[in-house]
C-alpha cells in the first residue's frame, strides 16, 4: 500500500469513532502531506442530516471532544443552538485527541451545507470547497453541487483581476475570496498564507478547477467569433 492509500485510510479510519455522517472531507496540509504519522492537526468536516441528533449520539460515545461548559449546561440542544444562532451552523470540536494523532472536526447540517454552496448564505463552508479537500464521504453527491460553488468562485476571481495575469495568480484570488473581510489577515494569520496555500497545492488547484478554465476558453472563442458569425454565410469556424 502506497502512502496515498496509507493515508486514506487512516483518515477514513476516523469515522468508525463517531456516529455515521452523509458527508466527510479533510483539508489543509494533511492533502499534500508525504508523512500519514506526522504530527499535523488533521482538520475534517462532517455533512449530517440531523445535528440534534447527532450531538446526542456523539455525546454518548465521545463527551470529552466537547467543551465541559456546554455538555453540563444543555448538551446537544444547546451545542446545535449556539451553532445555528451564533455562529454560521457548524459548530467545531478542536483540539481532539485521536490514536495519536491531533484533529479538528466541524459538524454542519446537511440542507444548510447545500445552501452555503450553492447561494454562499454564509460563505463559509462554500469557500472552503473553493479549496483542495479530500472526500471520504459523500452520500448526496456533494462533488457535483460545489461544481456550481467552483464556476462561480472563477467568475469573481476573473473580475478581480487585472487583464494579464499568470495561473497562480488566478488560483491566489479564488483561494483569497473566503479571506476577504476575515480581520484574522489583518494581525493574527500569515499575510502570505494564500500564496503558501496555492504553491503547495498547484497541482490540486489545477485537477479542481481545469474543466472551468476550459469551459472559459470555449466562451472566449465563441465571443470573439461573435462578429464574424452574424455577417459570414460559413457559420463554422472562424478565421
Amino acid at each position: 500500500m502506497d502512502n496515498k492509500d496509507t493515508t486514506h485510510s487512516h483518515l477514513l479510519s476516523f469515522l468508525n469513532a463517531i456516529p455515521p455522517v452523509d458527508f466527510c472531507c479533510v483539508y489543509g496540509s494533511t492533502l499534500h502531506s508525504t508523512d500519514p504519522g506526522k504530527s499535523t492537526m488533521v482538520d475534517y468536516i462532517l455533512g449530517v442530516s440531523d445535528p440534534l441528533q447527532w450531538h446526542s449520539e456523539n455525546l454518548k460515545m465521545n463527551a470529552d471532544h466537547y467543551a465541559s461548559w456546554m455538555v453540563l449546561l444543555g448538551g446537544a440542544k444547546l451545542i446545535t443552538n449556539v451553532a445555528d444562532k451564533l455562529g454560521v451552523g457548524v459548530h467545531f470540536n478542536p483540539y481532539v485527541t485521536w490514536n495519536n494523532k491531533m484533529l479538528k472536526y466541524g459538524v454542519v447540517r446537511m440542507h444548510d451545507l447545500i445552501q452555503d454552496i450553492l447561494n454562499w448564505e454564509s460563505f463559509y463552508l462554500s469557500g472552503r470547497l473553493q479549496k483542495p479537500v479530500n472526500m471520504l464521504v459523500d452520500n448526496l453527491d456533494i462533488e457535483t453541487i460545489n461544481s456550481v460553488n467552483l464556476r462561480a468562485a472563477v467568475s469573481a476571481a476573473l473580475l478581480l483581476l487585472p487583464p494579464k495575469f499568470t495561473e497562480e495568480d488566478l488560483y491566489a484570488k479564488i483561494c483569497s475570496l473566503s479571506y476577504m473581510g476575515d480581520v484574522r489577515m489583518l494581525f493574527a494569520e500569515d499575510r502570505n498564507k494564500v500564496k503558501k496555500i496555492v504553491q503547495g497545492q498547484f497541482d490540486l488547484f489545477q485537477s479542481m478547477y481545469k474543466p472551468f478554465l476550459e469551459e472559459y476558453e470555449g466562451m472566449k472563442m465563441v465571443i470573439s467569433c461573435f462578429p464574424y458569425l452574424l455577417i459570414s454565410p460559413h457559420r463554422g469556424n472562424c478565421p
